[in-house]
């Protein structure tokens, strides 16, 4: 019997990974690569003011035009699969020219096994396939202990207790994006010395319940050959993929809380590094990412934090009729005092 002719599905490849995890730098990285191959971009944020579209639209690069850009700033594009999600991927593949592939950058809070399960809705289902989940780790943070202690600690604390302490609200988010990837980046490795570094990728795979490749990287620069074409159809192996929320009826992220901070201008970037240090040191800041006026200055000011690791550039000239704001996203764990950070800032 004669078949009709087969429908390739468009490849969708997850970009997920903790805060500040470099995620944006990835995609960046990658966007430079490109080699005129047609990619488009779904960006989420945990908050209500997108930084990191913002950044990939300033690359300059052909490849980060206005269109191939779609900025969803609602926290969880798993929680608005219908309203938000399904829509921009529609959108992506009713356009005259459908692109080859779809990089979505999740929020650094979110579990990418419930946006996998979002490829199964009738409207996609047929259309769009995962290729695969890239979970993007910072080394520097890992090694720390940000989201787990070392492993010998671990086991030290089991043989004394006979049991472990329950996991923080990170070590679980942390441990669901490792669970679900099919090849781990483990960035920022000019930070750490090689005994970190082993710790960390001994911290990755005391975490996984599968073999996942792990790969080393710095400032997110990554073969795209590597990230792109895995082929995994992560929708249909969700089964092999454990979570910590799999019992769960949906999920929230009541853990975390986000809050937007407007500043005057700041006339000296340094003062103000120092102070966003200090501040996120007193009270436990898991992220601060935002852009700032100098005056003085044709160029905007962007501010990066994770932890207490604060970096500044400027990134691109002020447009013309923009209007040159100093703006700082803070997220933290539920809990975080607003006011106490915003009169800090201030």
């Amino acid at each position: 019997m004669k078949t009709g002719p087969t429908v390739s599905k468009t490849p969708a490849t997850v970009i997920t990974g903790f805060l500040g995890a470099g995620k944006t730098t990835l995609i960046r990285s990658l966007l430079e690569q490109a080699a005129g191959r047609r990619l488009a971009l779904i960006i989420n944020e945990f908050g209500d003011v997108g930084i990191d579209g913002e950044i990939l639209r300033a690359c300059g690069d052909p490849t980060c035009a206005e269109d191939d850009v779609i900025e969803l700033a609602n926290g969880c594009l798993c929680c608005t699969v219908a309203d938000d999600f399904v829509p921009a991927i529609e959108k992506l593949l009713a356009r005259p020219q459908p692109p080859e592939h779809i990089i979505i950058e999740t929020s650094g809070l979110a579990l990418p096994k419930p946006l996998v399960q979002a490829f199964h809705w009738p409207a996609i289902k047929t259309r769009v396939t995962v290729d695969g989940v890239v979970a993007v780790v910072d080394a520097a943070a890992a090694s720390e202990g940000r989201f787990a202690p070392d492993p010998a600690a671990l086991a030290a604390q089991a043989a004394e207790a006979g049991q472990l302490d329950h996991e923080t609200p990170v070590e679980e988010v942390f441990e669901d994006q490792l669970l679900c990837a099919d090849l781990i980046v483990v960035n920022k490795t000019d930070l750490v010395d090689a005994t970190a570094l082993a710790k960390v990728e001994d911290i990755i795979r005391g975490a996984l319940s599968r073999d996942a490749k792990i790969l080393r990287a710095s400032n997110g620069h990554v073969d795209p050959l590597v990230l792109l074409g895995i082929g995994a159809a992560v929708e249909d192996d969700l089964a092999n993929r454990p979570s910590h929320h799999d019992e769960e009826e949906g999920h929230d992220h009541d853990d975390f809380t986000s809050f937007v901070v407007d500043l005057a201008p700041q006339p000296d970037p340094a003062a103000l590094v120092k102070r966003l240090e200090q501040v996120a040191a007193a009270h436990g800041v898991l992220r601060l990412k935002g852009f700032i006026d100098v005056p003085g200055k044709p160029m905007r000011l962007l501010v990066q934090g994770v932890g207490v690791r604060v970096q500044s550039h400027f990134d691109r000239l002020w447009k013309p009729d923009e209007p040159r704001r100093s703006r700082l996203v803070v997220i933290g764990e539920t809990g975080l005092d607003r006011d106490a950070v915003t009169a800090a800032l201030g």
